[in-house]
């Protein structure tokens, strides 16, 4: 097994026999995902999996997201849970890497139409209604301690100092504004389009890396930022939907109503710090160094929720 983050056929057939199935003769790569690998492999018996190596997570983590996915799957929630292999286990392990094989569920990107987005709402208000687990953490990875690790890396200055500083002064400022004692629950953290599969209603959401225990109405204004705009143009019609299919499941209360501008803030940043520290910082690429801008540029951008 190759230690680089190439995945070949035999890659696929080893992990089959471990899991009892047919062996492959193709296999496909799979839109979504900056790290982890993702393929669709055709089985001899004309069934379809898909494959993920995980190669940007240590194997305990794994272990936990896992977990995540089964206690969304056991609630009811749509989501995929690994393929149970020959000896009981969700995944593989070869040279430090962890590999599963999971469900292939047809259709693509959940799209950003009215009926999409009401049942995307629904979807988010019935896994903020489930009880929580120790394998969600309480810290969100790509919130404060992110902006942390952007300006510990960024000393020198970096590629665009006044990001930095610009991070800096809206970190300070959400924490500030930051409303306490608002319902909390199971977050995804990361609800765009490339981590929901399905057409006109939620087959799956995908990839709990992100999730954590947090605000509710975080996760709300995280959809909005992923599925709402248009480039740097909010949609109202598209958060009107997701809000009449949240609230179809679970009402908002006015203390959530009132911090939804600053959640979208806090939500927005914390796609531009990621995007930045990935893009800019640890694995810097001419093509894809300003992918940030355009959550910044939405910052600038008033929004009546």
């Amino acid at each position: 097994m190759s230690v680089t983050n190439e995945v070949r056929l035999e890659d696929a057939n080893w992990l089959l026999s471990l899991a009892g199935l047919p062996h492959s003769e193709n296999m496909a790569p799979l839109e979504g995902g900056w790290d982890n690998k993702n393929f669709l492999v055709d089985l001899a018996d004309g069934s379809k999996v898909v494959l993920k190596a995980w190669f940007a997570n240590k194997i305990e983590e794994v272990d936990r997201v896992i977990l995540r996915h089964i206690h969304l799957d056991s609630h009811g929630i749509p989501t995929t849970v690994p393929i149970k292999l020959a000896d009981n286990s969700s995944f593989a392990e070869k040279n430090g890497v962890a590999w599963t094989l999971l469900p292939y569920i047809r259709g693509g990107h959940l799209g950003n139409d009215s009926e999409s987005l009401i049942d995307l709402g629904k979807v988010l208000a019935q896994m903020h209604e489930i009880p929580n687990s120790d394998c969600f953490p309480t810290e969100y990875r790509m919130g404060f301690s992110l902006f942390e690790e952007v300006s510990s890396l960024s000393k020198d200055g970096g590629p665009d100092s006044s990001f930095v500083e610009l991070l800096a002064i809206e970190a300070s400022a959400i924490k500030e504004g930051l409303v306490e004692e608002i319902p909390v629950g199971i977050l995804h953290g990361d609800l765009f389009p490339d981590n929901v599969i399905g057409k006109g209603e939620v087959g799956a959401i995908l990839d709990l890396e992100e999730a954590w225990i947090g605000p509710k109405i975080f996760d709300l204004a995280m959809a909005f930022v992923g599925f709402g705009w248009d480039g740097t143009q909010p949609v109202l019609d598209r958060w009107q939907s997701l809000v009449e299919g949240y609230q179809s499941v679970r009402l908002l209360e006015d203390k959530e109503i009132e911090s939804l501008p600053m959640m979208h803030r806090y939500a927005t940043l914390a796609i531009a710090s990621w995007r930045y520290w990935k893009h800019n910082l640890v694995d810097p690429g001419e093509g894809l160094s300003e992918r940030y801008v355009e959550m910044v540029d939405r910052l600038e951008i008033e929004f009546e929720f």
